[in-house]
């Protein structure tokens, strides 16, 4: 058989993309962090030209790697998104000078704004309306901002397991993105259940917040990996999935893949195209490649190489 017609085979026996998924994973964005991106040689080998990519803000990081990440993707052509964790910035002046360096080094105009990881604050903030609060980010002329929601609820926030301190925020940013000139959407957690995930959008709406949600979506991984980050993330019933297929030696050493949840999801935004989930964000829990791959299998924009790029 020539390559030419074992290539042409491949393709026939492919799976069929899903239009509703092709249009549903249209415009998603990613997650780095520094140590990861230092291990991918190009960005435009890997993802479609212009999609937004946060970098992820680990305590410890240094805010230089942070700057020098955003600054090579915007180089690459990415819209790079930094995060900007409450609780690991001492003061208002250190939060003026990570503006300050981002936009001076990346032009960097939209940013993530969180609580962060850790339990006790190292400065002045402990969430992210505090940092919002200063002005700062009008100021600076960002134009976009993004705000963390969690569909499971979030046990650091509401230690009693109900949703109402993190309903009471998303209250509040709803009524800050009024009076902001900054487009803002929620950014969320991850999870494994399109259902709860319904509820809890539909959930917003009827408490009046409009603000558009980018899913967070738990990208291909090894079973003990998403697992791992699950625990360790908090995330919360919907890690039964997880628990499901642990127990099932058949499936036990194959990859978990985000197909099932985001094929429920897409369906039910082409059936109801006013669903405030706007876009899908990735965690590349198994890998940048890796994800940006199987979005591409599954009807994702292609990545266009510098070498084709010219």
């Amino acid at each position: 058989m020539s390559l030419l017609n074992f290539r042409k085979k491949e393709a026939d026996l492919a799976t069929p993309v899903n239009p509703e998924m092709a249009a549903f994973l249209e415009g998603y964005s990613i997650e780095v962090m520094p140590r990861t991106a230092e291990k991918v040689e190009d960005f435009r080998d890997l993802l479609p030209k212009g999609t937004r990519v946060y970098v992820a803000h680990i305590e410890g990081t240094p805010i230089e790697d942070m700057v020098a990440t955003a600054a090579r993707l915007k180089r690459e052509g990415y819209d790079a998104m930094p995060h900007f964790p409450a609780r690991i910035i001492k003061d208002a002046a250190t939060l003026e000078n990570w503006i300050s360096m981002y936009q001076g080094e990346a032009d960097v105009k939209q940013a993530l704004l969180l609580a962060g990881g850790v339990s006790e604050p190292h400065g002045d903030f402990h969430c992210s309306m505090q940092l919002m609060e200063t002005g700062l980010f009008d100021k600076a002329g960002f134009t976009r901002l993004h705000v963390a929601g969690h569909p499971e609820g979030n046990r650091d926030i509401d230690p009693d397991g109900s949703m109402k301190n993190v309903e009471d925020a998303l209250q509040w940013k709803q009524k800050f993105s009024e009076r902001s000139d900054a487009t803002m959407a929620i950014a969320t957690q991850f999870a494994f259940e399109a259902k709860p995930i319904i509820a809890w959008a539909n959930g917003l709406k009827q408490a009046g917040i409009d603000l558009p949600v980018h899913i967070g979506i738990a990208g291909p991984a090894k079973l003990q990996t998403m697992i791992k980050f699950a625990v360790t993330c908090g995330v919360g019933p919907s890690i039964r999935v997880l628990q499901r297929r642990a127990k099932d030696v058949s499936k036990l050493l194959l990859p978990y893949e985000p197909t099932e949840i985001l094929t429920d999801l897409a369906a039910h935004k082409a059936a109801h195209p006013d669903f405030n989930i706007a876009q899908v964000h990735f965690f590349p829990l198994g890998g940048i490649k890796t994800n940006a791959q199987w979005a591409i299998d599954h009807g994702g924009a292609k990545a266009v190489s510098a070498a084709q790029q010219g």
